[in-house]
């Protein structure tokens, strides 16, 4: 009833774009976007208020481009459609995540624990793609470790340790190609990584070298700021490298033995009617007033226990503001908080309004610092989440919309695997999880973790149920495919459109850019040295490196700004100037030959009296590249 624009959330606009190019065949039930995950990515594309807040706002230029190259991907997937084999593989991955948060993982009972050798998952789980002729065209991988090896001083956009393991794998398979035009795709997905880091020497306090207090992860002076965990390089750049290196290799070396071929019978169910394209099932639920039904067996019997249950409206707990050990907070939090601070809670009270004494006892123990379930005019988390499942043959990927914690997970995979199977029809289901799919939701702990409200237990928004309300969702989807897909399940309510007039954005529009007298833009500041000696240590780029080749006097590019051995720096200067730094750390395999190394950007200018946005370059000197020689 309004002529208002409106604005939809990012699947919401892959999935309008991709109506218009092919109709009906990719839809909210067969699409799943599922995210990598990175700490050093984009933001502005969440229309949720405390995201908005984050990002300084709703960006539009963000959620256009991520639209655009994710609908983009999937044009080059379907015009390169044709028959083919998948076969899977699973092995183990050690010396690359420790549990951040033992405390609340040692809630769990002891008998659940009991039946596993680690705090943490280690498998990697392994799909290899090939033609009919048996060459391999690509790789799905999922792994459950955070991507937070380039730490919270990064300043510079970085896929890390996850996205390095696709890039080397890539580079490796697709040979002489750039980053990302090779016909070969490796996708390394994220898992239950909510309580798990890569940072295995684990954190100390740094300003003293002493361990971090264990239920708080904190320090006696300094609090959580100087509780860091490190490791295992000697900076965050050799860290990633590190942790990206094990993934690549153990996911190469899976991908070259996988012989167990992936079989079955392809099914497709959504809400209403049921289609014969690839194995899923999808649905929507409201989380903020969803009523669930526990099932839990009994430690020392074999018989379910049935409860009611209830999830919560959106909050988060004083301990979300303490940050992690991978990333502490600036001001006075801990984790490990079940009592609030006065001081935070009357700030609180002013700013969004004390929380109702229902939302108070439907969280408890969580002391609520922000209570976005209740605060207007604009939802600050989402309500109307997706739940969806895809079953390509014998394999099961669940879509979960968060960050599950390690055990979190392994009752997910375990309700799904049982009611998949519990026809007879499916057997010896692979279960994994894809996290941070389609939409954000934060954490979801065990009820057990949730009571010791560490970050990810405070960061849980739905409440303790959180997760028994997801296992009864996924249930009934599992339920659904292993009945042949006959069953008929509900819409359930459709996400929100947000008006455009309602969202917000605080960052100011692009300044003209200025360049000192007697200069053009892309001018080269300080030039490279003549010759340099190896040693040992997209479509549109910021960044090249080119090879000249004296046979055909041409230059070649050989890398871009999406290599791990470029870097691009842009530094803001005073009076609407700014500065770039090119850095090229020469990989040790690097022919000898001629280079130069070119920038490539815009720059704003008026011309009369209207803005102009025009592209300009600047190019280096040729410096030589030899090798370098070791006597033995």
């Amino acid at each position: 009833q309004t002529n208002e624009k409106r604005v939809e959330w990012l699947k919401n606009g892959v999935l309008k774009v991709l109506q218009a190019k092919y109709g009906n065949l990719y839809r909210r039930d067969n699409v799943v976007l599922s995210g990598t995950h990175t700490h050093s990515g984009l933001g502005g594309y969440f229309q949720y208020t405390l995201f908005m807040i984050t990002s300084k706002g709703y960006i539009k230029a963000s959620t256009q481009a991520l639209v655009n190259g994710i609908v983009r991907s999937i044009d080059i997937a379907h015009r390169n459609i044709r028959p083919g084999r998948i076969y899977m593989n699973r092995g183990d991955l050690e010396d690359s995540s420790i549990n951040r948060s033992p405390h609340s993982y040692l809630n769990n009972p002891q008998r659940e624990r009991d039946r596993y050798k680690s705090n943490t998952d280690k498998q990697v789980v392994v799909l290899k793609f090939t033609d009919l002729d048996g060459d391999g065209i690509g790789l799905l991988s999922w792994f459950a470790v955070h991507a937070v090896s380039m730490n919270y001083t990064n300043q510079m956009v970085s896929s890390d340790n996850m996205g390095y393991a696709s890039y080397l794998l890539e580079q490796d398979k697709n040979r002489g190609a750039l980053p990302g035009q090779g016909a070969f795709v490796a996708g390394f997905s994220s898992s239950n990584l909510g309580d798990v880091s890569p940072n295995t020497r684990g954190p100390v306090c740094v300003n003293t070298g002493l361990p971090c207090d264990y239920l708080n992860s904190s320090c006696p002076v300094g609090g959580t700021k100087m509780c860091k965990a490190f490791g295992p390089g000697g900076d965050m750049f050799d860290s990633t490298s590190i942790i990206a290196h094990n993934i690549y290799k153990r996911a190469k070396e899976l991908y070259g033995k996988a012989d167990k071929e992936v079989t079955g019978f392809l099914h497709s169910i959504n809400a209403t009617h049921t289609v014969r394209t690839h194995t899923h099932t999808h649905t929507h639920t409201n989380l903020q007033t969803h009523t669930c039904l526990i099932k839990k067996i009994s430690l020392a019997h074999t018989f379910w226990i049935e409860t009611l249950c209830q999830t919560c409206k959106p909050a988060l707990g004083h301990s979300f503001a303490a940050g992690t050990t991978d990333g502490g907070g600036d001001l006075n939090f801990t984790q490990g908080a079940v009592v609030g601070d006065p001081f935070w809670d009357e700030i609180r009270d002013v700013l969004l309004g004390k929380p109702s004494n229902e939302t108070q006892e439907c969280h408890h123990p969580k002391p609520i610092l922000f209570n976005t379930g209740e605060v207007k005019p604009l939802p600050w988390h989402p309500d109307v989440v997706d739940v969806q499942i895809l079953l390509i043959g014998s394999v099961a990927v669940v879509a979960a919309p968060g960050e599950m914690t390690t055990m979190s997970g392994r009752r997910l995979r375990e309700a799904v695997k049982q009611e998949l199977e519990s026809e007879g029809k499916l057997k010896d289901i692979e279960v994994v999880i894809s996290g941070l799919s389609n939409i954000y939701t934060h954490y979801i702990t065990t009820y057990e973790e949730y009571q010791v409200q560490r970050y990810e237990g405070a960061s849980t928004i739905y409440g303790p149920h959180t997760l028994s309300a997801y296992l009864q969702e996924y249930r009934g989807l599992a339920r659904a495919i292993a009945q042949g897909g006959v069953a008929k399940l509900p819409a359930g309510p459709q996400p929100p459109l947000f008006e455009d007039s309602r969202l917000f954005n605080l960052l100011p529009a692009a300044a003209l850019d200025r360049k000192p007298a007697n200069s053009s833009f892309g001018d080269v500041l300080q030039q490279v040295y003549p010759v340099y000696r190896v040693v040992r240590r997209a479509d549109k780029t910021f960044v090249t490196v080119e090879i000249y080749h004296n046979r055909t006097s041409t230059w070649e590019v050989v890398c871009t700004d999406a290599s791990w051995e470029t870097r691009f720096r842009w530094l803001k200067g005073s009076g609407r100037q700014s500065n770039v730094t090119v850095e090229w750390h020469i990989p040790l395999q690097a022919a000898a030959g001629s280079y130069r190394i070119r920038h490539l950007g815009h720059a704003k200018q008026l011309q009369g009296s209207r803005p102009v946005v025009t592209p300009y370059e600047g190019v280096s000197a040729v410096f030589a590249v030899t090798p370098s020689y070791y006597h033995q």
